[in-house]
């Protein structure tokens, strides 16, 4: 005891921290390699979890930690709000889809044919070129301009079959971006919602020109002209053939002429989405009669076609991109590059679409039946509308003049409600639509008119 009381009483040797750290080193390492020794004497399947449990701590951090959430689409997002809805007054408005007086989806009837057509003739699945199927490249370009036109004559039209109207869009971007770096495109003030996107993702830079008119609901044409004269010259001007969306809202034939001369002297480029030809008006022609207009005088023009309205293919993604050209060299050309972009995207374009619209437009029987169709379903929505305005008009004791529901034209209707007013008609009536006012007259019935029209005139008076 007395040995250790003196051992003890000697004055300790004193350790700095950087001897704690190498010691806790030596320590750490020792415990380590124990662990490690007793893992590779325990069994396989010991192993094994071990391992599982550390991949699971390696993967509680994602590689996506970074990638946020999307806004979501205001037009799918109406759909959606609508079908969660029980109230049994609810009516979908937002989108553009046609209904029957029943409200309920419509299949052509010359489509059903032309489909028994298809399944006799037993057509194959194979892979179909680049540009697309050929009849209905052919179809499409003489449906637009006309099968007398000289541009479709003397071959100067490059047609490429694309994923309906929005894919048709942007091919079209993507060769705008590459051949045309830097040039902007001139979007109306309001457009279609997909618009921007399409040329955003391109890379395409775009700026608006004034279109729409708050105060009379109707077109700001001298606002048009003067932002089209002040575009930089070689720009691209986006224009809606027929039927603009959102507004429903179209120059008429001798504005469209000023239009024309305007985008021709500042050495400008046409684009036209062409989405409701035939659908508008009821008359193929009369609706493509904007298109034909410039292609008449000899310009080079950019056209992007639909068959989601017009024939009721929604779902088959039917379109087509087509560039008319100075030459047929050119063309030929456009046409080349078009497919070299197109190959890396999405490789070539399905086939059930383009044969339906082939076999519609190449059959004069079915032709003539779909021309009734059209006219059927441009008439429904004509009907809607005339209903609308004489309902708004007795209930609103104002005076208020509502005309304009009447001159606009297509499935679109822009009523001049504000995003409040339009929250009230979804919160209040069950009406849903677009926050920008935009109503889809194809989703109305004439039974609905009137309690459509209390929820507008509620809104726009109640609802500041």
């Amino acid at each position: 005891m007395a040995t250790f009381a003196a051992a003890s009483a000697k004055p300790m040797a004193v350790i700095d921290n950087s001897q704690l750290s190498l010691c806790q080193k030596k320590f750490d390492g020792l415990r380590v390699g124990y662990a490690f020794a007793k893992r590779k004497s325990s069994s396989s399947l010991k192993v094994k979890s071990v391992s599982r449990i550390n991949m699971a701590l390696a993967t509680d951090v994602s590689r996506f930690e970074g990638v946020t959430m999307a806004p979501p689409d205001p037009i799918l997002g109406v759909s959606e709000a609508f079908k969660a809805d029980t109230n049994d007054l609810k009516l979908n408005l937002g989108v553009g889809a046609y209904r029957t007086e029943d409200l309920q989806p419509y299949v052509l009837n010359v489509v059903k044919k032309a489909e028994n057509m298809m399944l006799e003739k037993g057509e194959n699945k194979e892979y179909l070129p680049i540009e697309g199927l050929a009849a209905f490249n052919k179809a499409t370009v003489e449906l637009l301009l006309g099968a007398d036109n000289d541009a479709t004559k003397q071959g100067r039209v490059a047609t490429v079959q694309g994923l309906s109207g929005t894919g048709s869009l942007r091919l079209a971007a993507a060769f705008i971006q590459r051949y045309f770096p830097g040039v902007q495109v001139l979007i109306s003030s309001p457009t279609w919602g997909n618009h921007k996107n399409i040329f955003n993702d391109a890379g395409v830079p775009w700026s608006e020109y004034r279109y729409y008119d708050p105060k009379t609901v109707g077109l700001d044409f001298e606002g048009m002209i003067a932002d089209i004269k002040a575009a930089p010259s070689g720009s691209f001007v986006l224009l809606h053939g027929c039927a603009h969306n959102p507004t429903g809202i179209d120059p008429t034939p001798e504005q469209w002429e000023k239009i024309a001369d305007v985008i021709q002297e500042k050495d400008l480029t046409a684009f036209f989405d062409v989405a409701y030809q035939g659908f508008a008006s009821g008359s193929l022609d009369e609706d493509a009669s904007s298109v034909r207009l410039f292609v008449a005088r000899g310009m080079e023009v950019f056209v992007a076609q639909s068959y989601s309205k017009n024939l009721g293919l929604y779902a088959e993604r039917i379109g087509a991109i087509n560039v008319v050209c100075s030459s047929s060299d050119a063309a030929i050309r456009v046409k080349s590059q078009l497919k070299r972009l197109a190959r890396p995207m999405y490789s070539n374009p399905p086939v059930h679409g383009a044969q339906i619209v082939a076999n519609v437009v190449g059959n004069p029987t079915l032709f003539d039946e779909w021309k009734s169709e059209m006219e059927l379903m441009s008439g429904r929505i004509k009907g809607v509308r005339q209903r609308l305005y004489d309902n708004l008009s007795a209930k609103d004791k104002t005076g208020k003049d509502w005309s304009f529901v009447l001159r606009q034209i297509g499935m679109f209707s822009f009523t001049g409600l504000n995003k409040a007013q339009s929250e009230n008609m979804s919160n209040k009536w069950h009406i849903y639509m677009t926050k920008d006012g935009r109503i889809s007259l194809a989703g109305l019935s004439l039974s609905k008119c009137e309690y459509l029209a209390d929820a507008i005139v509620d809104s726009y008076y109640n609802v500041s």
